[in-house]
């Protein structure tokens, strides 16, 4: 099953289920939208349970493509979480998930501008695997966490590494600009997937490739994670995590490249579909 949400920025969004087809159907019938409020295992039943051929053609016609769950309470995201991604760094593969959060308002649609300010100096791109929670989950256990789970997402950790790097103090100075996090097209649930842990994914700018990777070489996996961070606090329905990169960031090229004004950024995720977004100066943007 693959979820899809359309509309403007600030208002009502249309949720959809995608049939066999690729069509979007109108959900607003079953529930008003997806997100923290609405996500549950009852929901994604009934979802489930439901011929989206019996709904009708979502009226999607000249609206934005939103993320496909709404806004979330938080979200999490492991760094340094692919044995080829910290080879390229040159550091030591962690012993334990290394987390921060991103603020909420980077949340946006896949194919939403990427946002430069004057201060920015290293803007970077990294082609993620999301992991979106659908009930409370705290202290459980590896085997649990897929029960956890409602699904998968294509994510963009974009991120300042000036910011990041250079400024003191923890990571989510460069992770927390509007419109860092780029969700999307849709929600695959657990069931579309075969093997989390064996999809490829890769990214470019300006066509040319720079990011090609594989969730097997993840050095935590999606049920390790899950449980992990269950154990610090409590996950909500709709979280998102972003579960780390693989290489070919523009930080471990040499030389170094960077995100400038007018770049086209474009990626995906095996059975997750592709984004692209393109970047304009802050302010530029409707």
């Amino acid at each position: 099953m693959k979820l899809s949400r359309y509309g403007d920025r600030h208002g009502a969004k249309i949720p959809c289920l995608i049939d066999a087809d690729g069509v979007a159907r109108d959900a607003s019938a079953i529930v008003e939208d997806f997100g923290p409020r609405t996500m549950s295992p009852e929901l994604l039943e009934r979802l489930a349970a439901t011929d989206p051929k019996s709904l009708p053609v979502a009226d999607i016609a000249n609206r934005r493509l939103a993320p496909p769950v709404a806004q979330p309470f938080n979200i999490w995201c492991v760094g340094l979480n692919y044995s080829d991604h910290a080879e390229e760094a040159g550091l030591p593969v962690p012993d334990e998930p290394i987390l921060f959060n991103k603020s909420t308002v980077t949340y946006c649609g896949p194919n939403d501008d990427i946002l430069k300010s004057p201060q920015m100096t290293k803007l970077d791109w990294e082609v993620e695997l999301g992991i979106i929670i659908s009930k409370p989950t705290l202290n459980i256990s590896k085997d649990e966490a897929m029960d956890h789970i409602a699904g998968f997402v294509l994510v963009n950790d974009i991120s300042e590494r000036a910011w990041q790097l250079e400024r003191s103090g923890q990571w989510v100075k460069g992770k927390s600009f509007p419109n860092f996090c780029p969700t999307g097209p849709f929600l695959a649930t657990k069931d579309e997937i075969a093997d989390v842990q064996k999809l490829g994914m890769w990214l470019d700018v300006n066509g040319a490739r720079r990011q090609t990777g594989n969730t097997d070489t993840m050095i935590f996996d999606v049920a390790t994670i899950v449980s992990y961070m269950s154990e610090f606090t409590r996950l909500e329905p709709g979280d998102l995590i972003c579960t780390g990169t693989p290489p070919g960031v523009g930080a471990g090229m040499d030389p170094q490249v960077w995100l400038n004004e007018g770049d086209t950024v474009r990626l995906g995720i095996d059975g997750l579909g592709e984004q692209t977004q393109t970047v304009v100066a802050f302010g530029a943007t409707s």
